[in-house]
């Protein structure tokens, strides 16, 4: 009996240890889907967006926090990172004319104490009038030398219109709800409460950019 026993167990601890092995093995730290990303239910793949795009809005605080990890987010990414206003509600909306104006004249996205300009202004709070905002939003192009949105001439004003509908069009696309998020390839949307630091995220990027 004994000897039937240990000829039963041996084969099995074998086929056990195989499978430890094998789990072992195929066990690795790439990003899951469903905790570091999530596939678009609408590809963005051909409606011309950059490779990585942060999507964001200008009144959203986490938004203003994520603008300083960006520069490191990129380079530990290897890659530049393109921007997107959303457009999913009514603040956002209003808010993503600015930064569009913005971007019409400076020809790319806004560097960076341009976009703290434009985020203070969004976010100035409650007891803020609308002159004093205005005021705030008009400053941070005049002290540029750009034109204040304010004054667009009507080809301005159509151009801005223009970029705004497609920022719209790109949102209800994408389905994205939650901001600051990056898309990549404009396939994936990177899924930043599943990553502990900025460079985590990056480390999502490049490996979506590869995939």
């Amino acid at each position: 009996m004994r000897i039937l026993m240990k000829s039963f167990i041996k084969p099995l601890l074998l086929i056990l240890s195989s499978a430890l092995f094998l789990t072992a093995c195929s066990d690795n730290n790439d990003p899951k889907e469903g905790v570091q990303y999530e596939v678009l239910s609408t590809s963005l793949e051909n409606d011309g967006m950059a490779p990585v795009t942060e999507v964001f809005a200008l009144s959203c605080g986490h938004c203003r926090n994520m603008e300083n990890f960006l520069p490191v987010i990129s380079q530990e990414a290897g890659t530049d990172i393109g921007k997107m206003h959303i457009t999913f509600n009514q603040s956002a909306h209003i808010a993503s004319m600015f930064y569009y104006a913005a971007e019409m004249q400076v020809d790319g996205a806004p560097d960076h104490a341009f976009m703290e300009d434009l985020f203070a202004a969004t976010q100035m709070g409650e007891g803020t009038t609308l002159t004093e905002q205005q005021e705030a939003y008009s400053k941070a192009f005049t002290s540029r030398g750009l034109v204040s949105p304010y004054d667009f001439n009507e080809e301005q004003r159509d151009t801005l219109i223009k970029k705004v509908d497609n920022a719209k069009m790109l949102s209800e696309k994408s389905g994205i709800s939650s901001v600051p998020t990056f898309v990549v390839n404009g396939k994936y949307n990177v899924l930043i409460g599943g990553h502990d630091d900025p460079k985590q995220i990056a480390d999502t990027i490049r490996y979506l950019l590869e995939k």
